[in-house]
């Protein structure tokens, strides 16, 4: 069985950005890229209903992570004093 592909989020944008300039033929710019047109239509779709927002990845949020960091450093720091 194959091992499933992941894709990084500046490689979805810049499909995206492909299809845009191609006058919407993703299915062309799909098989340039060597991905299922099917899959890029996904990514169309996310970039539009999400913009800047779009493909978050799989992982805690780095703002998200330092934030906790900071709340428990707040924490030990009034525990200490």
């Amino acid at each position: 069985m194959e091992q499933r592909r992941t894709y990084s989020q500046d490689f979805k944008q810049e499909a995206v950005q492909l299809t845009k300039q191609a006058s919407g033929a993703m299915t062309q710019v799909a098989k340039d890229l060597g991905i299922n047109a099917a899959m890029l239509g996904r990514w169309c779709r996310e970039v539009g209903q999400r913009g800047r927002n779009a493909f978050p990845g799989t992982g805690i949020p780095h703002d998200q992570e330092r934030a906790r960091l900071k709340r428990e450093l707040a924490l030990v720091t009034r525990e200490i004093f």
